[in-house]
């Protein structure tokens, strides 16, 4: 009985569920006015007349687009850059295309750029228990009262004044994003889908289920819900949507298969989504009344505090790294278990991800050091404070936050949006053995680096109501300043040898007595040896200059005629200011010497300070 038990369930997989691609609800939202659109089938139906009146291959360029859509070229630009970091087919012209030159040559899809606009009415969840969370759910342009209150606070306040339990878990954010698009997908089918004579849909036609009964769709244009949705169960990976449907499943694609009724398909969207929702509800039902797993990925952002710290993971949800404080954490490759990663409310502490992946979410972090290593689409940074951010990458986004550092090797502009105040920019200043491979690996051009080529919006941002008080007025966010040449230092991550330590700056340190683990230290074979981006010419100078005043006082040490007694004595006065500067400034960040054995320190450090303890550690190594 059990043995054949066993055989029915081999004989039957594990049902596959719609699940929201995550991609653009997290990395695709721009705060641009223009985009946003209070009847959004009736503009976008004028968009796409428009835009197929023009192109004929189904494709639109950024000089097309900001005549469309009447916005400035160069958010036009920016719009077509971020559907390339979220863009769901590889095989996309989009995707191939490097240069600025070539992003605009290859344009983007109309469909795709339809779905795109659409979801910018998209509104982030709230924290649960928020008094108006229904009047917010998810149609721009809804305010909350409370908002007000809330914009007094810092970013790391904001985050910090919900609790726990009013944190939304990534359970919760899914389950919001397949009600917005239960919500909109008969709008979001309709511009997809054709009339009966081909000649697509009309402006103004009408909305919900009434407009489908003459429209056909087509499974190219299904395909494009990719954009949106795809099939998939935890651990698993992604199917398309047209390979699991009974309307074009296993389709040759020489003999495509015929159109298909538009409410057909709106039926069956339907009852999926309800039943994916019905799912996540149970799954969160079970979790709330039964135990935890420290490996669930859908643990309340904020509970991770409470757990281990360790990362959880799954092919299909990011890998995460919660709740880290004065301590430090080192993941590398075979740590991260799918394409993302989010670094969570970690708080006086030092974070290494040094692997390859797709995109990145830092959130909530203080006074912390963070190494991203190669991340091939999109960083997000936000509501962050006192926080080193050191990352190559494709794009980067920071929002409200605050006295932050950052270290880029980045190809397109940085995006900062939102309420932030003091921010700093240099170049990237680290490398580690395999970051070149990585950065192969995901695309990323280390001879285009636009780290001080910054993209500012607004302060408001339209799609996360906590971000500003209800019913403010707009205005653009304070930029960045470029770090000063004299306090930029080199970032060294691992063990500390001949080959990382020769010129450098020391600033992060890994001494004889704070070792690297084994199992860390087994997958840094690599090739790189050096920071692969070139520096400008600034701080070039500024590193040379670190490096002879370096080299003066090793050869006053060398020089120095001292015995045993009096090595001894001077490595303890070393050492014991080295502590007293460690522990007894408040703006130094605190790192658990038995963790990882990475201790750091703000580059603001000055050079001669650096040099002392870089003396130091030279030192103790010759005793």
């Amino acid at each position: 009985m059990d043995s054949d038990a066993a055989g029915q369930q081999h004989s039957h997989p594990p049902k596959l569920y719609l699940h929201p691609r995550r991609e653009p609800f997290e990395h695709g939202l721009l705060p641009i006015p223009q985009l946003i659109f209070t009847d959004c089938l009736q503009s976008l139906s004028l968009i796409k007349s428009n835009i197929l009146s023009s192109t004929p291959n189904h494709r639109v360029n950024s000089e097309t687009l900001a005549r469309v859509l009447q916005i400035p070229p160069d958010h036009s630009r920016l719009l077509i850059e971020t559907i390339s970091v979220v863009l769901h087919d590889d095989s996309d012209p989009l995707l191939k295309a490097t240069t600025p030159q070539e992003i605009d040559e290859a344009g983007v899809n109309v469909f795709d750029l339809l779905l795109f606009l659409y979801l910018q009415n998209y509104k982030r969840l709230l924290p649960k228990g928020h008094k108006d969370s229904a009047a917010v759910a998810d149609v721009w342009p809804s305010t909350s009262a409370f908002d007000g209150f809330l914009s007094v606070l810092s970013p790391l306040q904001l985050v910090r004044s919900n609790s726990r339990r009013f944190v939304p878990s990534q359970g919760d954010e899914e389950a919001h994003q397949l009600s917005y698009l239960h919500k909109h997908i008969g709008n979001i089918l309709c511009l997809l889908a054709d009339s009966v004579d081909g000649k697509g849909n009309k402006e103004g036609e009408a909305e919900g289920e009434e407009g489908y009964e003459s429209m056909m769709l087509s499974v190219d244009k299904f395909e494009h819900l990719g954009f949106l949705l795809y099939f998939g169960d935890k651990g698993s990976q992604r199917f398309p949507l047209s390979q699991n449907t009974p309307f074009f499943a296993n389709s040759d694609p020489n003999m495509p298969a015929s159109p298909v009724p538009a409410p057909h398909v709106l039926d069956w969207l339907l009852e999926n989504i309800s039943s994916a929702q019905e799912y996540i509800s149970e799954r969160m039902s079970t979790k709330e009344n039964g135990p935890s797993s420290s490996s669930d990925q859908d643990v309340a952002m904020a509970d991770a505090a409470a757990s281990s710290a360790k990362p959880s993971s799954s092919v299909r949800g990011p890998s995460l790294v919660e709740g880290v404080s004065k301590s430090s954490c080192v993941k590398q490759t075979s740590d991260i278990k799918g394409t993302s990663v989010k670094v969570v409310n970690c708080h006086e502490s030092v974070i290494y991800i040094l692997a390859p992946v797709k995109y990145a979410t830092v959130y909530g972090c203080s006074d912390a050091t963070i190494v991203l290593g190669a991340v091939g689409k999109a960083v997000r940074v936000e509501h962050c404070e006192r926080v080193h951010l050191i990352s190559t990458t494709k794009r980067i986004c920071i929002a409200n936050c605050r006295e932050c550092v950052f270290f880029l090797g980045v190809n397109q502009k940085p995006l900062i949006i939102g309420d932030n105040h003091k921010l700093q920019v240099a170049p990237y200043n680290t490398f580690y053995p395999q970051l070149e491979e990585h950065m192969n690996q995901v695309g990323i051009d280390p001879n285009v680096n636009n780290w001080d080529k910054l993209m500012i919006l607004g302060v408001i941002d339209p799609h996360d109501s906590l971000s500003h008080p209800a019913g403010g007025s707009d205005t653009q966010s304070e930029s960045a300043t470029c770090l000063d040449p004299d306090h930029y230092t080199t970032f060294v991550v691992g063990a500390l040898s001949d080959r990382t330590f020769k010129g450098n700056i020391i600033y992060g340190f890994c001494t004889a007595s704070m070792k690297i683990p084994s199992s860390v230290a087994s997958e840094q074979a690599g090739s790189t040896n050096d920071n692969p981006f070139p520096l400008p010419d600034p701080y070039l100078a500024s590193q040379q200059k670190n490096h002879n005043s370096l080299e003066e006082v090793k050869q006053l040490l060398r020089d120095t005629k001292l015995d045993n007694t009096q090595k001894r004595e001077l490595s303890g006065a070393l050492h014991s200011c080295f502590k007293e500067w460690l522990f007894g400034d408040s703006s130094s960040v605190f790192v658990d010497l038995e963790a990882d054995g990475a201790l750091t320190r703000p580059s603001s450090l000055t050079n001669h300070v650096v040099g002392l303890l870089e003396a130091t550690v030279k030192l103790q190594i010759l005793l």
